[in-house]
């Protein structure tokens, strides 16, 4: 339990985690990567090289500090967290290793004259109570994973059943378990944790399910990415029969139940989760309207499906907006999304449910134009790799 000079401790770091909280989770990876091994397959190093990780992890220490006497503010931010560790299997044990990078860190950063022994002490005490409360959260998701219908804990072997190539720069991973026995559902949205051996190191993805579920298999797909080591290998070597480790589904972009008209708005493979989302939106015969942006038609994915789709559920209204397209492309639009196509191709009346996933360029846009529109902030709903206050940039 923390006292209330350790709080006040932590408070008062508040200033200088706004505006060197960057510099001290970077110097936090480095010690970590570089001196525990055994943590290096639980993080990406092309987010580490963008500096998205690191970004990501300063604005959560912020926030921790920022609510540290109200920490029920922080649930949307927990929950993101714990279904990250959750799909990357973060256990017990990984977070004393974390604790004391962190507070050599503090100390290495930020100075002795600063990060003195009492802020390290309060600085101690608050780790340990979120990594408790992390800790209690994430086990709860793995006992109801674990007891699910068809779930199961830690890593399951899964063999490639099918590999289709979806367009110029995506193919699909249909993924059934070795053992035979039934897979447990997921909410459309959710993503599956993936661990791969490449050149004698473990390594681990997350990839969205990018179709409904259905008792026996999942399906990932992939963008070739030509700096992605892990999406090289999967687009090259790995081929029908090949086998690989999967961890239950996790995440909490999901689509939440509701009446309203929906608006799936995607860009290049953000088109993965929309898909599942799709599905279940059109068995319950809700109205949509689905809107993907892609370069040009050869690495436009599932168009033809979306297209039967439409063709099938008339509450399906469906448009194509391509920026580079070729001469044989055939889309609603050329160019950018801009606000005034949204608004021609969302519902007349805005109190609708949109979600939208895509690179982060094209988010920040897609965030502004539905607060210009009128969309109620509380139902537009997407994924993101960062702190959100990087889409109003």
């Amino acid at each position: 339990m923390l006292s209330n000079e350790q709080r006040a401790l932590i408070k008062a770091t508040v200033p200088l985690l706004e505006t060197g909280g960057e510099a001290l989770t970077r110097h936090f990876y480095q010690l970590m990567l570089g001196e525990y091994p055994e943590v290096r397959p639980l993080f990406n190093q092309a987010h580490q090289a963008s500096g998205d990780q690191q970004r990501a992890l300063a604005n959560g220490v912020l926030m921790y500090a920022r609510h540290i006497d109200e920490l029920e503010q922080l649930g949307p931010l927990v929950a993101k967290i714990v279904n990250k560790h959750v799909s990357l299997q973060i256990l017990p044990e990984h977070y004393p290793i974390v604790g004391a990078c962190l507070l050599r860190a503090i100390r290495e950063v930020l100075g002795e004259e600063i990060a003195t022994d009492e802020v390290l002490d309060a600085w101690g005490a608050a780790y340990q109570q979120l990594a408790s409360l992390l800790i209690g959260a994430e086990e709860s998701v793995y006992a109801e994973s674990e007891a699910a219908p068809g779930g199961w804990r830690g890593a399951r072997r899964f063999r490639i059943a099918r590999k289709v190539k979806e367009s110029d720069e995506i193919t699909s991973f249909y993924l059934q378990p070795v053992d035979g026995g039934a897979l447990m559902d997921f909410h459309p949205g959710q993503y599956i944790g993936l661990r791969l051996e490449l050149d004698g190191e473990e390594v681990r993805r997350n990839y969205s399910l990018s179709d409904a579920p259905n008792g026996r298999e999942y399906r990932i797909s992939v963008k070739r990415e030509e700096e992605g080591r892990v999406s090289v290998h999967l687009h090259d070597e790995m081929q029908e029969g090949d086998e690989l480790e999967l961890f239950p589904p996790a995440g909490d972009f999901v689509l939440r139940d509701s009446d309203k008209p929906l608006a799936l708005i995607t860009a290049g493979v953000g088109i993965t989760p929309a898909l599942a989302m799709l599905k279940k939106a059109l068995g319950h015969g809700r109205a949509v309207h689905f809107i993907h942006c892609a370069r040009h038609g050869g690495v436009h994915a599932f168009r033809e499906w979306i297209e039967e789709q439409a063709g099938a559920h008339p509450q399906l209204l469906h448009f194509f907006c391509y920026s580079e397209p070729r001469e044989q492309d055939d889309s609603h639009a050329e160019g950018f999304l801009s606000r005034q196509l949204l608004a021609e191709w969302l519902p007349a009346q805005r109190d609708l449910d949109a979600y939208f996933l895509g690179p982060k360029p094209f988010m920040a846009q897609v965030k502004r134009h539905l607060r210009e529109l009128g969309v109620p902030e509380r139902q537009c709903h997407y994924e993101f790799f960062g702190p959100a206050s990087a889409l109003e940039a």
